[in-house]
């Protein structure tokens, strides 16, 4: 099976409810571990590509490694997507690499700005085959080439929305509605918050149109006992409730990002390898584990949260 879209992903979602798991993907184990539970769960899945992905690990060895997934996995749909396009250039190269899916990440910029990029990628996206994803509103939060204060975040316009949508020609659109990026999403003194009632609204208006939640890894807590039981500092810590990203799957948000949590799980369990093995210097045996554990947190993400499985 070639790559798919994620058009035909997002109509079966919002129709049932559910959430596609955007993954990020840096290195031949995550791959792995991911596409291992998306197989077994029978989920679609989207494997996403950072700037910093790209330049880790070059694209055409990402790009091989997600081939090697469909060859092993042809039942799988899988999508191939650009997280965060900064501009452009970048949504172009990686269009005309194979990407099935790009992002174009204009919410750094002015409205009118922003809705001229986005739509400036759509119609070079749309004529090849590739679908588009946008932002509007800005999380706060760092990952990555991503670095937004808490000052400078901005919650999604429902009105504006409707607007961007329309002119822009965008097939999903990210919206910012209480999440962030990275480990420390809410301060330790304060109750986990999404608006779900902006969310509502925004779905309302631009109805049987795919959402996106990013920045919406859960910063699972056993994961990030493990970092520190074993020589990491993750003070206060805290990410999304599970539970209110299965609720947002009811209205409207067909893809939710996760990469957070696979950093803590692969980093939880090599730390843990590293301390209990250490005249151990085969990667295989810290590298296996720390896949292993990938695809544990994929799979219950997908049963537990997503609701993408038998799909």
């Amino acid at each position: 099976m070639p790559l798919v879209t994620t058009k035909e992903m997002f109509k079966k979602a919002y129709e049932g409810g559910y959430a596609v798991g955007a993954f990020n993907v840096n290195n031949m184990e995550i791959i792995q571990g991911i596409v291992k539970a998306a197989a077994e769960t029978k989920s679609p899945v989207i494997l996403q590509v950072s700037a910093g992905a790209r330049k880790y690990a070059s694209p055409v060895y990402l790009k091989k490694l997600v081939e090697a997934a469909l060859i092993e996995h042809p039942e799988l749909d899988i999508a191939l997507h650009l997280d965060h396009g900064e501009d452009f250039e970048i949504c172009k190269a990686c269009i005309d690499d194979g990407f099935t899916s790009v992002m174009i990440d204009g919410s750094h910029l002015s409205y009118e700005e922003n809705v001229a990029l986005t739509k400036q990628v759509v119609e070079y996206a749309h004529p090849r085959g590739v679908v588009v994803e946008a932002e509007l509103g800005r999380l706060a939060g760092v990952e990555d080439a991503v670095n937004v204060s808490a000052e400078d975040a901005t919650y999604t316009d429902p009105d504006q929305a409707v607007d961007f949508v329309k002119r822009t020609g965008c097939d999903s659109l990210a919206i910012a509605i209480g999440t962030s990026h990275g480990a420390y999403k809410f301060a330790a003194d304060s109750d986990p918050k999404i608006d779900i009632e902006r969310l509502k609204k925004i779905s309302n208006l631009i109805p049987d149109f795919p959402l996106v939640l990013h920045g919406a890894s859960s910063v699972i807590p056993e994961y990030v006992a493990m970092c520190n039981a074993f020589g990491g500092d993750l003070k206060d810590a805290k990410g999304c409730p599970e539970p209110m990203l299965r609720e947002a799957a009811q209205y409207g948000v067909c893809k939710i990002n996760i990469d957070s949590d696979l950093r803590l799980a692969m980093t939880g369990v090599i730390r843990k390898e590293f301390a209990e093995n250490p005249s151990n210097f085969d990667p295989r045996k810290y590298l296996g584990p720390a896949r292993d554990a990938i695809y544990g947190m994929v799979k219950h993400k997908i049963l537990n949260v997503l609701g993408s499985n038998e799909k």
